[in-house]
């Protein structure tokens, strides 16, 4: 009888070890720190590989225009810059202004300053943050507020449109300056002669009065 109770008990611890060792297995190693953000990556920073677009070519007065093709999608993408004809001061840089097109549609306008701005400042209709701005097309005057993106701001199309049949243009924003505190600048640009039956074609956008 006691050998009998000492096989039994002698299965049980087996069978307990093996159970344990197939519950670790299971389970394995624990899990690490998530990985971290490419290397190289900024904040606002798109993930997306950049397509080579060579030099870009003019597009009447000022303008540039870059084209390239997604080389998963086959999208026509097609991008539009404007620099703008003063640059700010602690910067050497031109501030920009872009319109990125897709399949023909435009996607998004954006001014992008030559130097850091200060922050948003308003919230948008659905809290977005914004920075309120003033803008100048020819002898108009305007206030609007631009989504925030970090380096740049998101135009509204009514204003991209105006911007698009204009002689002049300025935007005053909130910026930063070394050792400064936030002030007022203004980035000028003078987009006339754009090919505006090219960006019709490319974008699907037309010019308006303001």
């Amino acid at each position: 009888m006691r050998n009998r109770f000492t096989v039994f008990s002698l299965v049980l611890l087996f069978l307990a070890a093996v159970f344990a060792a197939g519950s670790a297995f299971a389970q394995g190693p624990p899990p690490g720190p998530p990985p971290g953000p490419p290397s190289g990556y900024k904040p606002n920073q798109s993930l997306e590989p950049e397509q080579p677009e060579g030099n870009g070519a003019n597009a009447g007065g000022k303008w540039m225009v870059f084209q390239t093709e997604d080389p998963m999608t086959a999208a026509k993408l097609v991008r539009y810059e404007l620099e703008s004809d003063n640059t700010m001061p602690d910067s050497d840089r031109h501030s920009k202004i872009i319109l990125s097109c897709k399949n023909g549609k435009l996607e998004h306008a954006d001014f992008e300053p030559s130097i850091r701005m200060s922050g948003p400042n308003r919230p948008g209709f659905w809290g977005q943050p914004q920075m309120e701005v003033l803008v100048r097309v020819d002898g108009s005057h305007s206030n609007h507020g631009w989504n925030w993106l970090g380096r740049a701001l998101s135009m509204d199309k009514g204003t991209t449109r105006e911007l698009i049949g204009s002689h002049l243009f300025r935007v005053e924003f909130l910026g930063m300056r070394r050792q400064a505190p936030p002030a007022p600048q203004i980035a000028e640009f003078s987009p006339d002669g754009l090919d505006l039956g090219k960006v019709r074609h490319d974008c699907d956008i037309s010019p308006k009065k303001p």
